[in-house]
């Protein structure tokens, strides 16, 4: 018999019918699907009413198919079709980046001749992401912000400019390719030699750049992509090479033979700001890269050890936190008023495994009151001692390969040894000869490579540096003069302290992948010279500049040029970002319009890494600070307040946030990274406790709301409920205006304008007011760069004023009983408050807001085509209505209390309010509010108000809005009256208890003498309040 897949019992024209046995297993299926259904019937009978809902609701959105985005790219979304049922953030967010790309919205808005508009110029040069892997939610933050920047000077009228990039970032890049590589293939990038491995991280560069470029998209960054950067592309190479020869040129680049610090395991020279302090208690066991997984080496102590006294018996005991440098040791230092030593100044000790022999120099920066007053002096290895080395003219001896093993300067017993396998060997021999003393715990710092967590060394090698004193004092002058300003304030302490005690960089880095050094060593046929110094380099433009200059050096002879292999820190091109961008050195259109930048925003873990560095190139080359304001926002870490790191699992991609990602999906991107199986099963245990149920969908506009709330200086926890209940926002949003477009009917059309008629009721005067000052907040905040500020004034502004109050209270305004004119008005006033309430989020939350501003109608004078260009709301003198404000919050001061009264006493419908005021004033403006206290107290059914309180019925429980005002819900035959008895007797002796407490605070003798203005009014009102209070 021949079935179809999915229903074996159906017979096809192929068969003639089911055979016996099919007949049989046919009939129990069916037993059994009957069973089930009674199953299902019986318990569906027994579900409660609210189960049976929310099931169905779940089955409902279960059922719901995916969005598919039909619109064509970069055409507009179709918005005459009907609002989708409920909020749904993939589906208002698609469709909307192409449109305002295509449209080019995203371009610098000019005047007709192409100049800059009069309103003003607002840049932000982006910091350029990694090409190592994609965004995190640490970039989101920085994209929130700026395009919250972007999009609300655009909207003010300027012309802004927001222009994208990306950082090569060399030594990041080059490892992760490695690993990638030798992970992949198991090969080196040495087995596939210089050419073909950088045509491997260019793959890499250009697959991360796409991801990035896409997320950034998703983010809604409004950015020029046309514009868009990156540090190693044609134009941003050749402001590099300018910029070396020029420096080179001024004697700011020179090069020198000095001790830098170097990371075995990358290979290469760090910066200082590359290298992090790791602090040790005492005696500390600590795993090393490069090194057997289960071994570990001893830290946090400090070892003393003898040197024979050449020609005696006597010996001298030296103490060190890196034994295994002795064999690089050329000297013993002591003071010079140390009497323990004055015998052998001038004499030497002998090396015990090396051919070599120690003077004992005296020096004034040994303190003799440590250890034992002597030093042992390794100038190739210690920044200190290197010191000592030049001013004593000692020999520097390195005893460190590249890859950190021991060299032939070590001797043959230690040569090729691995640096820390040497340290136990060297204690072990040092035993043996009975030179070995002691180890003592000591509590130290121990360098650590930024990057790969390895142990740092400092050695001796020949490096291109530049003088940074020069350009630092005229940054410190340049910044108390004004021209930059640093914010948050705590940041800026930390900017002069780090730019008056600067030291020179080192700008060279033993990389393939970067911007090779456009400096050349001149081999002059027959002649020697030393590659370490920079007496036979030449630097140049182009090869053919550098010859040029090398004909000079040899002086007619023959000679060849040798490009240096080595690339410059990654952090040089960087530190030219916010002018290379624009075309510099060539005097570009852009460079004049659009440089210096307005704003630069960043993370202050950088301030010095890159911002600094930006300041000290760009006055230096283009004689102006390269912006005026630097933002550092906070630190986002986990929910246990931990760094985000791959091996946690506490990474998060903002793209997964948007969109939602289940638990298991995010068990699997921690595969496509370089962590090892230990490092995973890490990661995922600790995924499962951050997202037990994975991520949750919140889309972009939720995201970017919850980063800007979060952009508070310092570290900031990141908590996944924030992020939801902004989701839910969104849907508040959404829902509302749905909701308010009903009382739009198809006759409404908005006025030419938005200004008050003077006709309007006093809710709506009170909205219009709130509106005015929501506006005049969010502005004021922005330009504070109070972003948390600015979302809860955003924030209250839809939720508690408009959402809560005016859509509420407007539904008897809108009845059908009511005059055409009170409704027009109440309809002008909702629409008023849709277009600018939506106006005033957009930089927050691009796509709700044009999804729902499309589908608002225009006014008649409007050709306005999207928000994003449309004028923002700032203080409108024609809507303060400061009078009306404080009726209409007397009202709510009301409704909230009767609110609060009908929950304590647990009344949910037919609620009796009375209102008692003893001014004629609030019994009038009480009176004429009567429908919109009605219509916002849910279950509310009468307010009267009364002038007299004996008019008051006997039951009911009261609340005290003010001196003159009471409120009183009716609950005789509701409640149990004891109880409530037993209550306001607590409230009473509360309240007298308060009243006492003031009432002795004011009878002290010099209380009117002593007590500030404003104290004495509030006490006044509090006496008011609580005498009151127990008068009722």
């Amino acid at each position: 018999m021949a079935t179809t897949p999915n229903d074996p019992g159906v017979v096809t024209p192929e068969s003639d019918g089911p055979s016996k046995s099919a007949a049989k297993k046919e009939a129990k299926r069916l037993e059994k699907e009957a069973k089930l259904a009674a199953k299902h019937l019986k318990q569906a009978t027994n579900t409660p009413a609210g189960e049976k809902k929310a099931k169905a609701d779940k089955e409902k959105k279960e059922q719901e198919p995916a969005f598919v985005n039909t619109t064509p790219k970069g055409e507009k979304k179709d918005m005459s079709q009907l609002m989708a049922s409920g909020y749904n953030p993939i589906a208002v967010e698609s469709a909307w980046y192409d449109w305002w790309e295509a449209q080019g919205f995203f371009k610098p808005q000019t005047t007709e001749n192409g100049e800059t508009k009069p309103e003003g110029v607002f840049v932000i040069p982006m910091p350029p992401p990694n090409v190592t892997g994609s965004l995190h939610i640490g970039h989101a933050l920085t994209i929130a912000i700026q395009d919250c920047l972007i999009r609300w000077n655009r909207m003010l009228g300027k012309t802004t400019l927001f222009v994208p990039g990306f950082d090569h970032a060399g030594i990041s890049t080059q490892s992760v390719v490695e690993k990638r590589l030798y992970k992949a293939e198991g090969k080196t990038r040495h087995d596939l030699g210089r050419e073909v491995f950088l045509g491997k991280v260019m793959e890499w560069k250009n697959d991360y750049q796409a991801r990035i470029t896409d997320q950034l998209r998703r983010l809604g960054g409004s950015c020029d992509w046309d514009r868009v950067a990156f540090t190693m592309s044609p134009s941003l190479s050749t402001a590099v090479t300018e910029t070396f020869c020029r420096l080179h040129e001024d004697g700011i680049i020179y090069r020198a033979n000095r001790l830098v610090n170097w990371c075995v395991q990358l290979n290469t020279t760090l910066s200082n700001l590359e290298v992090d302090q790791k602090q040790l208690l005492g005696r500390t066991l600590l795993n090393v890269p490069g090194y057997d997984a289960k071994e570990k080496f001893e830290f946090g102590v400090i070892t003393s050890f003898a040197y024979q006294i050449e020609g005696s018996d006597e010996r001298i005991v030296v103490a060190t936190t890196r034994p295994e440098t002795m064999l690089g040791d050329t000297a013993i230092a002591v003071h010079q008023d140390d009497d323990r030593y004055k015998h052998l100044h001038g004499k030497f000790a002998i090396h015990p495994f090396l051919n070599r022999r120690l003077p004992i120099i005296v020096d004034e920066q040994v303190d003799k009151e440590f250890g034992t007053g002597a030093v042992k002096i390794t100038p190739a290895h210690d920044p200190n001692d290197y010191e000592v080395g030049v001013r004593h003219g000692l020999d520097f001896i390195n005893i460190l390969n590249d890859d950190g093993t021991f060299n032939e300067n070590a001797g043959e017993q230690f040569k090729g040894m691995k640096r820390f396998h040497a340290r136990r060997e060297v204690i072990k021999k040092l035993t043996d000869l009975g030179l070995f003393v002691e180890t003592k715990d000591n509590s130290m710092q121990i360098p650590i490579c930024s990057k790969s967590g390895d142990i740092i060394e400092p050695v001796l090698k020949p490096q291109w540096w530049v003088n940074c004193q020069p350009l630092a004092a005229e940054a410190i002058k340049r910044t108390r003069a004004g021209e930059l300003s640093i914010g948050p304030k705590q940041s800026e302490a930390d900017w002069y302290r780090w730019l008056e005690n600067i030291q020179d960089w080192c700008i060279s880095r033993q990389l393939w992948w970067g911007h090779r050094c456009p400096a050349y060593f001149v081999r002059i046929e027959g002649e020697d010279f030393d590659r370490n110094d920079g007496k036979n380099w030449v630097v140049g433009r182009t090869v053919e500049e550098a010859t040029e200059r090398a004909k000079i050096l040899a002086n007619g002879k023959n000679f060849t040029l040798e490009q240096d292999e080595d690339v410059l820190d990654t952090w040089f091109s960087s530190g030219l970002w916010p002018f290379s961008i624009l075309g510099w050195p060539e005097k570009t259109v852009d460079f004049s319009q659009y440089y210096p930048a307005s704003i630069l925003e960043t993370g202050w873990d950088i301030l010095f890494f890159w911002v600094a560095r930006m300041v000290l190139m760009g006055i230096y080359l283009t004689g102006q600070m390269p912006f005026s304001e630097v933002l550092c926002h906070a630190m986002i870490r986990d929910a246990h307040g931990r760094k985000m790191s791959k091996s946690l699992g506490n990474v998060i991609d903002p793209i997964d946030v948007i969109h939602g990602l289940p638990l298991e999906q995010l068990h699997q991107k921690l595969y496509e990274g370089n962590l090892d199986e230990k490092e995973i099963l890490k990661a995922i245990a600790g995924q499962k406790k951050d997202f037990p149920k994975g991520i949750p969908e919140c889309g972009t506009d939720g995201l970017r709301f919850a980063l800007c709330a979060y952009s508070g200086g310092g570290i900031s926890t990141w908590k996944f409920l924030r992020v939801e209940g902004y989701r839910k926002f969104c849907n508040k949003i959404f829902n509302a205006t749905k909701f308010a477009m009903l009382k739009l009917d198809d006759s409404f059309s908005p006025e030419t304008t938005a200004k008050p008629t003077g006709n309007e009721s006093l809710v709506e005067r009170w909205i219009l007011h709130k509106l005015n000052v929501a506006a005049t907040q969010i502005n004021t905040q922005l330009q504070e760069r109070n972003f948390m500020a600015a979302t809860t004034s955003a924030h209250n502004f839809w939720l508690y004023e408009l959402c809560d109050v005016y859509i509420e209270a407007m539904k008897p305004l809108t009845d059908a009983s009511v005059p055409l004119q009170t409704r027009r008005s109440a309809q002008q006033t909702l629409y008023t408050c849709l277009d600018q309430g939506l106006r005033l989020l957009h930089p927050f939350m691009p796509f709700v807001t044009e999804e729902l501003w499309q589908r608002l109608p225009r006014r008649p004078t409007d050709p306005t085509p999207s928000i994003m260009i449309a004028s923002y709301p700032v203080n409108d003198p024609d809507f303060i209505s400061s009078e009306e404000e404080k009726y209409f919050d007397l009202v709510m001061s009301a409704v909230r209390a009767a609110r609060s009264l009908a929950a304590s006493y647990n009344l949910q419908s037919n609620i009796q309010l009375f209102v008692h005021s003893q001014t004629g004033k609030e019994i009038d403006l009480f009176r004429s509010q009567t429908q919109a206290m009605i219509t916002l107290i849910k279950g509310c059914s009468a307010v009267n108000v009364i002038e007299d309180v004996k008019a008051l019925p006997a039951g009911c429980g009261s609340a005290v809005i003010n001196s003159t005002t009471t409120v009183h819900v009716l609950v005789k035959g509701l409640v149990d009256l004891d109880a409530e008895i037993a209550k306001c007797d607590k409230k009473l002796v509360l309240a007298r208890l308060n009243l006492e407490k003031i009432m002795k605070i004011i009878s002290q003798p010099d209380y009117a003498e002593t007590m500030p203005s404003v104290v004495q009014i509030t006490n006044d009102e509090k006496v008011a309040l609580l005498s009151f209070d127990r008068q009722i």
